[in-house]
C-alpha cells in the first residue's frame, strides 16, 4: 500500500478547458486528488477529490507553488518546460496538455529547443506559435493520462 496517493497537479491558468474536463472525470473515476493551481478563481466540480489553490498573479507564481508542493511520483500537467524540468528533478512526472510526457530522458532536449527558439525570437526571427489545440491533441492527452494512471494503479 502506498503511503500517499498519487496527486495530479495542474498549472490551471494555461490549461485548456477540455483538458481540465478530462482531468475532472479521471479524478472522480479513480478517486485521486486533483489540485488546480491558478492566479484567478476557478469553477470546478464539487468533489472531495478536486480542489484549487489560488496564488497571487505574477510570473511563474503558479509554477513555483506546484514545484514547492509536488512530491516524488506525482503527476503535473503543464506546458511550461522549465516547470516540467523542476518537477522531474523532484522525482515527479510532467505531462503537457497535448499529451507529451516529459521524462528525465527527454527534458534536456526540450529545454535546449525552447531556449534555441527563444534566442531566434530575440534576434527578430518570426518562429510562430504553437499550432491550434486539436481533437488529436485532446485524444493524445487522454490516452497518455490513462496509461499513466493505469500504471500507477497497478504498482
Amino acid at each position: 500500500m502506498k503511503d500517499r496517493p498519487l496527486h495530479i497537479w495542474v498549472d490551471a491558468d494555461a490549461c485548456p478547458a477540455v483538458i481540465k474536463d478530462i482531468l475532472y472525470r479521471a479524478a472522480e473515476r479513480v478517486q485521486l486528488p486533483l489540485v488546480l493551481v491558478a492566479n484567478k478563481p476557478l469553477r470546478v466540480p464539487s468533489s472531495r477529490n478536486i480542489r484549487t489553490i489560488l496564488v497571487p498573479g505574477g510570473f511563474d507564481v503558479a509554477d513555483n507553488k506546484i514545484a514547492e508542493l509536488v512530491q516524488a511520483g506525482d503527476l503535473v500537467i503543464t506546458a511550461d518546460i522549465p516547470s516540467a524540468a523542476d518537477v522531474i528533478k523532484k522525482g515527479g512526472h510532467a505531462l503537457n496538455p497535448r499529451g507529451e510526457l516529459y521524462t528525465p530522458e527527454n527534458i534536456q532536449q526540450r529545454l535546449t529547443m525552447r531556449n534555441f527558439m527563444g534566442d531566434l525570437r530575440n534576434t527578430g526571427v518570426m518562429t510562430g506559435g504553437p499550432p491550434t489545440f486539436s481533437q488529436s491533441d485532446r485524444l493524445a492527452f487522454a490516452n497518455q493520462l490513462d496509461r499513466y494512471i493505469t500504471k500507477y494503479l497497478k504498482s
